[in-house]
């Protein structure tokens, strides 16, 4: 992946760097929300099956981000020119987010399961654990956790590669 997307791994070590996210937490976290899809929507509503009628919701971008939460990232961090659509900005709100559940919710960086459940509930809804009565939103995490781990091990074959600055050259 990060040798089809170069820039996208400075993007996750500077995110991993400032915030302390690991990458393959922000990957699967990402790969969940967008499937790496910089203009993701959630679907559209209809009305009696055919009459458009918005979104379920203003998450946009990689990291499917509501438009409040956002606001809230943009004066938190003073980035206020950053964009949901843009890699490395949805990256650095990535590592914003996890470092706010370790602070308010005591969860670990490197616990991509946990992390996903407060990143989709809120702080707020998870401290409540209103996800246990989600059993679809609890597989949902689990499969995260497993993207994590085959996400860490696919890095570690490749991570020395990548910081060398050689990563994107091909094997011959």
């Amino acid at each position: 992946m990060f040798r089809q997307n170069e820039d996208w791994y400075d993007a996750v070590k500077a995110s991993q760097k400032k915030w302390g996210a690991p990458i393959h937490v922000q990957m699967a976290i990402m790969h969940q929300e967008s499937k790496f899809q910089h203009d993701a929507r959630p679907p559209k509503e209809y009305i009696l099956w055919v009459i458009p009628w918005g979104r379920a919701s203003s998450a946009l971008g990689y990291a499917q981000v509501l438009d409040s939460t956002w606001a809230w990232y943009k004066k938190s961090t003073g980035n206020r020119w950053a964009s949901r659509t843009n890699f490395d900005d949805a990256a650095d709100f990535i590592g914003w987010y996890m470092n706010l559940t370790h602070k308010k919710n005591g969860v670990s960086k490197w616990n991509a399961e946990h992390q996903y459940l407060a990143y989709h509930e809120g702080h707020g809804g998870y401290a409540k654990k209103s996800y246990r009565k989600k059993p679809w939103l609890m597989r949902v995490a689990k499969k995260v956790q497993r993207n994590a781990s085959r996400y860490r091990s696919q890095l570690k074959r490749c991570e020395k590669d990548l910081d060398s600055g050689w990563g994107w050259l091909p094997f011959f």
